[in-house]
């Protein structure tokens, strides 16, 4: 259930092999609350759960922290970004944390860090809460198609991939797809844009963005995953998402059959629009998920 209280959280940082890492955390009433990692998407940031931390916060153990890259995490000049360098900081995070148990909770970018994590632990894995975090070769628009197409040597491929970077490429991120664009709150690509804007921030998006043709070269090994460890899922997406159609949730039935499938009129963004529908979703999942018995085979 949702807790009618606002959450008491914490913000701090954590030193992992030479990163500063930033993270925000609730701090809920019980101590052995169930554990929720959350894993944020492009081009955003831990802030934006900062709502969902407010109403589960206080019955459950959120814990989401920035990438290399992203939000108020420092990494070093000569810190080479990619998705592996990624999930090694977030791999480093959870040891750091001494978290051996959890639900995570991929979104965006977070689906290819996350399900890296998943490989090398899949004893830390209680379940999953997927929200427009794509595995499968059917769940990529034909515009993200042509955009993890680019390479380095590929004329114009710098520009358009800063094109997306710019105030008005992130703002298009959150309206896309979304009923009533006007009601949004600006908070959340203003500040997407402020930590873009950084110095090296662009940089390391470019650098990341060349390298997302891996994560779809390795969509078959996390589809194996899947069923190989048949983790408990739940699937929260919203249909008017640019980059991950409606087929990428459906697609997860193939390998996860008993996961439960959720679909919103929202954009990539969904949080931002339908966290009254989605948040007693995850408090249920987390509910019903964290006393199971057994453990990943």
């Amino acid at each position: 259930m949702v807790s009618p209280l606002i959450a008491r959280t914490a913000h701090r940082h954590l030193d992992v092999d030479g990163v500063r890492v930033f993270y925000r955390e609730s701090l809920p009433e019980r101590s052995d609350a169930p554990v929720l990692l959350l894993l944020h998407g492009f081009p955003s940031a831990s802030h934006q759960f900062r709502r969902l931390i407010d109403v589960l916060g206080s019955r459950y153990r959120l814990v989401a922290p920035d990438y290399p890259g992203f939000g108020h995490t420092e990494a070093p000049e000569d810190f080479a970004y990619s998705f592996t360098r990624l999930a090694d900081v977030t791999e480093g995070f959870v040891r750091a944390l001494g978290l051996t148990r959890f639900v995570m909770y991929v979104f965006d970018f977070g689906a290819p860090v996350g399900f890296r994590l998943a490989e090398r632990h899949p004893e830390w894995i209680a379940g999953l809460v997927v929200q427009n975090g794509n595995a499968y070769d059917e769940g990529l628009s034909d515009g993200a198609r042509d955009f993890i197409a680019l390479r380095r040597e590929t004329p114009g491929a710098h520009e358009s991939i800063r094109d997306l970077l710019t105030p008005a490429g992130t703002r298009m991120q959150y309206e896309t797809g979304v009923r009533e664009p006007a009601a949004l709150a600006p908070d959340g690509w203003t500040l997407d844009q402020y930590f873009l804007d950084l110095p090296g921030r662009k940089e390391a998006q470019l650098a990341l963005a060349f390298d997302y043709h891996s994560n779809v070269e390795r969509y078959e090994r996390w589809q194996s995953w899947l069923r190989t460890y048949t983790p408990p899922t739940l699937i929260t997406w919203g249909v008017g998402d640019p980059f991950f159609p409606e087929p990428g949730a459906r697609a997860y039935l193939h390998d996860l059959p008993e996961a439960e499938l959720h679909l919103f009129d929202a954009g990539h963004f969904a949080l931002e629009t339908h966290l009254p529908e989605i948040a007693p979703l995850v408090a249920d999942f987390l509910d019903r998920t964290w006393n199971r018995t057994g453990v990943p085979r």
